[in-house]
């Protein structure tokens, strides 16, 4: 029992120390630029399809290193 107490606490204390996950080279995504230029032409994409829907069409703007989407006529 103090065995698998021990051993519990030595995987919590490895796990602990790992780096954080925002900063995991190996995540999807991660480092990677055209993974960024896809999801941006994806959204621009449903911007335009939910503006068309109102009859405009959609404009694009960077604030704080972010995409913003909006519907203009």
């Amino acid at each position: 029992m103090k065995t698998m107490v021990l051993a519990g606490l030595t995987l919590l204390v490895a796990c602990a120390g790992g780096p954080p996950a925002a900063y995991n080279p190996s995540a999807p995504g991660a480092m990677r630029p055209d993974v960024d230029e896809r999801r941006e032409a994806r959204a621009l994409e449903q911007a335009e399809s939910d503006c068309a829907k109102q009859g405009k069409h959609a404009v694009s703007e960077r604030v704080e290193g972010e995409m913003v989407y909006d519907c203009a006529d």
